[in-house]
């Protein structure tokens, strides 16, 4: 069992990242800011099921605190962990560069602009360096555009399947970052 949270407030400089696996009687918590070497405790907890439920405690705790579910960001030599995104999540994160464009093309980093990049940020994950500054993230549409190049690559390599009857339970499409290049975040 585990997962991964990230915390973007881009206005703030906050581009942080908690992670936690229980393994065994252990759980793993990492956490730290995107893009940088994670700092790590070891809980032992004596039992697989007290592990778990302190997992599910410190993740309560997180997400109150305004932590999301997301991906870890790409490793130091561009490979992607073995992570999957939702096609939905592509698909919003490609709305989310669009307004992002609009915002860079006119040169307006309102509200709306600051909005939209925070939630593509925690969609993804991008090392941002220790001083963010929201207003030079992107900043020519020929950033962007790469941004959602490398994203619309991804859905064009979605499997295609056909389905007689749909399964009641059925999983949710995703995709594999493996396909993102080591480049992906070139223009920073």
């Amino acid at each position: 069992m585990e997962t991964y949270l990230v915390f973007v407030d881009a206005v703030n400089n906050s581009n942080k990242f908690w992670s936690a696996k229980a393994e065994g009687s252990n759980l793993i918590v990492q956490w730290g800011r995107v893009g940088y070497q994670a700092q790590t405790k070891v809980h032992t907890l004596g039992s697989y099921q007290r592990a778990v439920a302190k997992f599910h405690n410190l993740v309560a705790e997180k997400k109150s605190k305004g932590y999301r579910e997301s991906q870890p960001q790409m490793d130091g030599d561009g490979s992607a962990r073995l992570r999957h995104r939702s096609i939905s999540d592509i698909r919003r994160a490609i709305q989310l560069l669009n307004a992002i464009r609009l915002a860079v093309a006119n040169r307006n980093f309102g509200d709306n602009y600051i909005l939209a990049l925070n939630e593509y940020l925690k969609i993804v994950p991008t090392p941002l360096g220790m001083q963010i500054d929201p207003y030079r993230v992107y900043q020519t549409v020929v950033d962007v555009d790469y941004q959602q190049e490398l994203l619309n690559s991804l859905l064009v390599n979605e499997p295609v399947a056909v389905q007689i009857k749909e399964s009641p339970k059925s999983e949710p499409k995703t995709v594999s970052i493996k396909a993102i290049s080591k480049s992906f975040w070139r223009h920073l």
